[in-house]
């Protein structure tokens, strides 16, 4: 009786044993399934690494084949943690590697309109520059022609004062040549009255001395 006892004892000890390292196996595939469902799951990263993914599902699967008291469970448990990390890994990589081309073509686009912007400010600064520089030829075509006007003027004035003064030294020649005649206009009324006097008096006559010579003889 005690033997069959002994004997019970000892099956529900190998039954437990076996039923633990059966719980300690279903853990591990558990917890790399749980991590690799985690994974795909996940909305930013599951859409990357599907091939390591892929590889990590099926290194779990080999792991679920082996029993804990295997020699290659440890070596498979082994694979597939290192396939479950790589997918991680792999899906990081891409994720950085897709943001930093978004981060890329951001910045392109900002270069991009900023260059656009550079250029419309460039284009605005010559059409200023030209418009400036379009009043300045005006302005000094205006003050060309003024300044041309302003010459004509000067010459209209400058002939007219030659006018002027000829004109003005042929009335001094006139006014002269009429100052002169009437002096003379009145040195012949003069000479006249003069005349006119000597006519209507008695002539002063004047007996001529005789030489002393004469009177001897």
């Amino acid at each position: 009786m005690k033997r069959h006892t002994i004997l019970f004892s000892a099956l529900i000890l190998a039954v437990s044993a076996g039923g633990a390292l059966a719980a300690t196996d279903d853990l591990d595939v558990r917890r790399l399934n749980s991590s690799l469902d985690q994974l795909s799951s996940d909305p930013t990263l599951g859409g990357y690494a599907q091939g390591e993914q892929a590889r990590a599902r099926e290194a779990i699967n080999q792991l679920g084949q082996f029993k804990p008291k295997d020699k290659l469970h440890g070596h498979y448990l082994y694979i597939a943690e290192r396939r479950v990390d790589t997918a991680k890994a792999v899906a990081q990589f891409q994720d950085a590697q897709a943001k930093s081309a978004q981060l890329d073509r951001e910045h392109d686009a900002i270069l991009l309109e900023s260059s656009r912007l550079d250029a419309e400010m460039a284009r605005r600064q010559l059409e200023q520059q030209r418009m400036q520089n379009q009043m300045i030829q005006e302005e000094a075509a205006r003050l060309q022609q003024q300044g041309v006007e302003y010459s004509q003027a000067l010459e209209q004035a400058k002939a007219e004062g030659d006018k002027a003064r000829q004109v003005a030294a042929a009335q001094a020649k006139v006014a002269n040549a009429a100052k002169k005649q009437a002096a003379l206009a009145e040195a012949a009324a003069r000479a006249m009255r003069d005349l006119n006097s000597s006519d209507g008096g008695a002539p002063a006559t004047t007996t001529p001395k005789k030489s002393k010579k004469s009177g001897g003889n």
